[in-house]
């Protein structure tokens, strides 16, 4: 029980952590926080996008951790491997369709900073 609580904590921690970098650049610093999708039109990042992010990234990460704990020979650096391919992935997003350096550079600490809090704490 204490396994699924400390990993149950670890993907609200996530998508908290992403949050204060978006409450810090948003609302304090007036960081215009603008995406360009692929084939698309400008959108801001609203805070529930940048809390729905590390909690679907977590979840799914939670799910691959546990069906490797049942078949991999050594799942947490499975795991940790596959979790650090997954960030760098996922930095492709914020630095193509980030709009001006400060977007992409919110972009960019919020993907490594969720990721971050995700593969420190999930494996635990």
């Amino acid at each position: 029980m204490a396994l699924v609580r400390s990993r149950l904590s670890a993907v609200p921690a996530a998508a908290l952590a992403a949050l204060a970098v978006w409450v810090l650049a948003v609302p304090v610093l007036g960081v215009d926080l603008l995406v360009v999708p692929v084939g698309g039109s400008l959108q801001e990042v609203s805070p529930v996008a940048v809390a729905a992010g590390p909690v679907a990234a977590g979840l799914a990460g939670w799910v691959l951790l546990a069906l490797l704990e049942r078949r991999a020979r050594r799942p947490h650096r499975t795991w940790r491997v596959v979790a650090l391919g997954v960030l760098g992935l996922s930095l492709v997003t914020p630095l193509a369709g980030g709009v001006g350096p400060a977007a992409t550079g919110v972009l960019v600490l919020m993907h490594l900073l969720a990721g971050g809090v995700l593969i420190a704490l999930l494996p635990r």
